[in-house]
Formats: structure tokens, sequence, C-alpha cells
């Protein structure tokens, strides 16, 4: 199904909102992502696959109260549809099942 299909960097995007959970905003997820991957992040790069998981019914957004550290500037937090939920779901069980089949590769 094109378009459904989760690439590894947008699964990677998901697991952060869900390990961030409320705190899941664009500046938060980059460094969740940065920390983990050992590699820097642009944010270029992660609002185009946020934009995308949104365009696709992955994620919702709200934007919250604006404050004081952030000069009155609002952010916007990100959560999981059920829709991504199940992808991120279909897309462990697909990485489980094509490592079961291969016992020969030891790690």
């Amino acid at each position: 199904m094109k378009g459904t299909n989760l690439g590894e960097f947008q699964e990677i995007v998901l697991l952060s909102i869900l390990i961030l959970d409320e705190q899941a905003y664009g500046l938060k997820i980059q460094k969740e992502i940065s920390e983990r991957l050992k590699r820097t992040l642009s944010r270029g790069a992660l609002h185009t696959a946020l934009s995308r998981l949104e365009e696709k019914g992955f994620l919702e957004s709200h934007v919250g109260g604006a404050t004081a550290e952030r000069g009155g500037r609002r952010k916007r937090f990100y959560t999981l549809t059920s829709s991504g939920k199940s992808a991120l779901k279909q897309a462990k069980e697909l990485r489980e099942e094509m490592w079961s089949l291969a016992p020969k590769f030891s790690i």
C-alpha cells in the first residue's frame, strides 16, 4: 500500500514520540533522536518527516501555550494516532519475523 509503509527514519521518529510522551515537541524529538543515533539531525529533516507522518495520518499535533522561556513562542506537540501505533506494530512484527528467518546470523 503506497503511502502507508514506514521508512527507517519515520519509524525512529514515531518511536521517539512514544518515548517522550507528553513532552514530544520538535526540539525534544530532535535531541532524543540525535542522542540515540549518535549523529546530528537537522530541524529540516525532522520537520519534513513529521509533516509526512501527519499527512499519512500517523501523527496528530497541537500547539501548546506560550512560554516565557521561549520568548512567548508556542511549542507544537505530537502524539501518535491509532494508525501510527498500528504502523509501528506492523513494522516491529515484520522485522521480528525476518530476523527469525535468519537463524545463521549471530549478533
